[in-house]
C-alpha cells in the first residue's frame, strides 16, 4: 500500500469520508465499521489495501466504544472467554485469508446471515438449546466470529446471533460485542505486521484516519443514548441484512 504522498487528493478525501461514516455507525450500534469502510474503500483500491487501511481507525473506534458504556469487568464476568476465542479465530482466520485471498469467503458469510434473518422472520430463532449450554456455544460462536474477523474483515453477524439468543441487553452487548472486536482486530494486526508483508511506514500513514474514526464514533455514541432497547434490537436486525448486502456487492464487484 502505498503512503499518502502518492494518493490523489479526491481518494483520500473519499477514504477520510468513509472513515467518518463508518465512525458514526460503530458509534450508534457497536457494530459495523469494518463492513461498511472495507467495500467502499475497496472500490478505490483494492481489497488487501483496504483491510490494512481500515484496520487501526476501527481499532480506535472499537476501544471508545468499550471503555463508554457498561463497566468492562461487569462484561467480563459472565464473557470473559469470548475475547480468548476471538483471538484464536482471528488469527485462524487471517492466515486464511493471507493464503487464500481469492476465495468467496464473505459470500459464505452473507448467505449465512441471510439464513438466521429468514428463521428470525419465521420465528424460530429461539434456541433453548444455546441457553442452556451458554459456555459451549460460546466457543463455537467465538471461534466463528474470530475465522469471519480474519478471513472476511466481519466478525458481527455471529457474535450478534449468540449474544441474542442468550438474552443480552443492548447495553451489554456494545460492550460484549466490542470487547470482542478489540482482540479480534489486534489478532488481526499482529498477525498482518507479522507474516502479512505491510511496513511500519504503511501503518503509520492510516493513523490520522483514526483520529477521524473516533470523532466520528463519538457522534454515534450520542445517537445511541437516545434510542430504546426495542429500537436497538431492529437496528441490530436491518444492520444484518445490510451486512449481507454488502458482502454479496463485494463479492459481485470483485468479479
Amino acid at each position: 500500500m502505498p503512503g499518502f504522498e502518492t494518493l490523489t487528493v479526491a481518494l483520500i478525501v473519499w477514504i477520510a469520508l468513509v472513515i467518518l461514516a463508518a465512525g458514526v455507525i460503530q458509534g450508534a450500534l457497536g457494530l459495523g465499521f469494518p463492513t461498511l469502510a472495507t467495500p467502499l474503500i475497496a472500490v478505490a483500491t483494492d481489497i488487501r489495501t483496504a483491510i490494512i487501511v481500515v484496520l487501526l481507525p476501527c481499532l480506535a473506534s472499537v476501544l471508545l466504544n468499550t471503555f463508554k458504556g457498561v463497566p468492562v469487568r461487569q462484561v467480563l464476568a459472565r464473557f470473559w472467554p469470548m475475547p480468548l476465542y476471538m483471538v484464536v479465530g482471528a488469527w485462524i482466520g487471517t492466515r486464511i485469508f493471507i493464503a487464500y485471498p481469492e476465495f468467496p469467503f464473505a459470500l459464505l458469510l452473507a448467505g449465512a446471515i441471510l439464513i438466521y434473518l429468514n428463521l428470525d422472520r419465521l420465528g424460530h430463532t429461539d434456541w433453548p438449546i444455546v441457553q442452556a449450554h451458554e459456555k459451549t456455544f460460546g466457543f463455537v460462536f467465538g471461534m466463528i466470529a474470530g475465522v469471519s474477523e480474519g478471513a472476511t474483515n466481519v466478525a458481527a453477524p455471529a457474535l450478534i446471533v449468540y449474544y441474542l439468543a442468550v438474552g443480552v441487553q443492548p447495553t451489554l452487548m456494545v460492550q460484549a460485542l466490542n470487547i470482542c472486536f478489540v482482540m479480534g482486530k489486534t489478532t488481526q494486526f499482529i498477525t498482518f505486521a507479522t507474516v502479512g508483508d505491510v511496513t511500519v511506514t504503511q501503518w503509520l500513514v492510516t493513523l490520522p484516519l483514526a483520529l477521524v474514526a473516533v470523532a466520528g464514533s463519538l457522534y454515534g455514541i450520542r445517537i445511541r443514548d437516545r434510542i430504546d432497547a426495542a429500537t436497538y434490537r431492529r437496528w441490530l436486525r436491518g444492520a444484518l441484512f445490510a451486512i449481507a448486502l454488502i458482502l454479496c456487492a463485494q463479492f459481485l464487484y470483485s468479479l
